[in-house]
Order: C-alpha cells, then structure tokens, then sequence
C-alpha cells in the first residue's frame, strides 16, 4: 500500500478498554476524596487531553469550580490541579490492568497493517506510567506497536501536533499525508489534524458513545445508527476526514482509500 506509510493509534477507547472506562473510577474516586461531587459525564468531557489538562478542563467548568469553592475554601487554581493530579495518577495506574483487553479486531488490523508493510505507532493521553502496565499487557494479546508518545513525554501535547511530530521522527516516516491518525477522541483527532495527517475517527468504542462491548454488541441497527451519527459528527468538527465503528473497520477503509 504505497500511499500510506504509517498507522498511528490512540490507545483507551479505540484499540484497549471498549468504550474507555478505565479512567472513570479514577477520576469520580479522587475527586470525591477532595470532597467534590463528580458524574462520569463529567470525566468524559475532556477525554482524550493529558490528563493533568484533563484535571484542568474539569476544575474549569463552573459547577466543579463552585463544589471545589465550597469543600476548600477557595477557587481551583494550578495548585488544585497539581493536587488532583497527584492523587489522580496512581488510582488510574492502579486498575488500569483491569481495562487492557483489546477492542476486538485490533490484534488482526495490526497484523494485517504489518503484513501490508505499513508502521504503527501510538500516542495516549496516559502517562508513561500508566502505559508501562499497558504496554506488555496488550503485548500478550498481540498488538505492540513500533513506538509510543505518552502524555508526560513533551512539554506540549493534544491538541497540538507534537506528539505526532515524534511519531514521525519514531518510525521514520513523512510526509504527514502518508501517516494516518485513529482516535475516538476530539483531541486525539485534532492532534492528527494539527499535523496534516488522514484523520479517522472511531465512533462506537471510544469515551464519546461510552459503551461495554456488550451493549455494543445489543444494540438495535437504528441505535448504532444514531450514536454513529452523533459521534461521527463530533469527530468530523474535530478534523475527521472518515469515521469508522471500531478498529476492525480499519483495513477496509485502508483499502478503499
């Protein structure tokens, strides 16, 4: 496949934990330790960010800031967000084991991806901390990509392209056209966007839809087709020129395109 050079994934939601879990208990649990009331939803919002730009974004929106104001005594600032984060990292190092199973079809989109001579990398919004448990544990079920950005391995990441710039330089590949982007998040896809990557989003399991594979798999052809095409048109505001369900769909797409 002499146009595209490279493959580079996100990794929660789009080819580990269906549906991007991992990081809820996490979030709702260390928060709740401040004295702050917190809702799934509001953890998903910024998905994809690193995650102490996560925090960030959280501690932003004016309801968090008000239940922060009102259990600490005053207005989140960058303290607040260095604290949350301190709690933060280790509870999401902590069970995210638990959230490594592979989105299915991901081990035979890598393997025919390098059957057809085509790198992957990766880059994540988790720290190389959280990712040193992934890693090998995805490893075993047979997806080991050639490199990985993680969140605290530049000064700057998603939205910006920085983490993709080092992918490049990682697999030795350019120009950014040949290289295409996988996320099921808005700024892992402006990420690949910012560099001037094809853009594909994954609609149905990643944090946006929020779905078990279970549920996924239970679902009626019109709901498919309605969470499709409210996430589908999130990720394609964010930059995505194709929306696929899930990693399977990946191969076809290369294909066609």
């Amino acid at each position: 496949m002499d146009t595209i050079k490279a493959v580079v994934f996100d990794w929660a939601g789009t080819v580990i934990d269906f549906g991007s879990f991992a990081p809820m208990g996490a979030f709702i649990e260390t928060f709740s330790g401040f004295g702050v009331d917190v809702q799934i939803a509001d953890a998903r919002k910024p998905m994809g960010l690193p995650k102490r730009d996560h925090i960030a974004q959280m501690l932003a929106e004016p309801h968090i800031a008000e239940r922060w104001k009102k259990a600490q005594g005053k207005k989140p600032d960058d303290d607040a967000v260095t604290r949350v984060y301190e709690h933060f990292v280790p509870k999401n190092i902590d069970v995210v084991s638990a959230y490594c199973d592979l989105v299915p079809g991901a081990a035979e989109t890598f393997d025919w991806l390098k059957s057809q001579g085509i790198k992957v990398g990766s880059t994540t919004g988790y720290t190389r901390a959280i990712m040193e448990k992934v890693l090998p544990l995805a490893k075993s079920q047979g997806f080991a990509p050639e490199n990985c950005v993680c969140a605290d391995d530049l000064a700057i990441g998603r939205p910006t392209p920085m983490g993709m710039y080092r992918c490049f330089l990682d697999l030795g590949v350019w120009p950014a056209g040949a290289v295409v982007k996988v996320d099921d998040t808005e700024p892992g896809i402006a990420e690949g966007a910012s560099a001037g990557c094809i853009t594909v989003g994954v609609a149905l399991s990643g944090n946006e839809a929020g779905l078990s594979f279970a549920e996924f798999e239970a679902l009626e052809d019109a709901e498919r087709r309605a969470i499709r095409e409210r996430v589908g048109a999130k990720l394609k505001a964010a930059g995505a020129h194709h929306v696929i369900d899930t990693v399977a769909d990946l191969p076809a797409l290369l294909e066609r395109l």
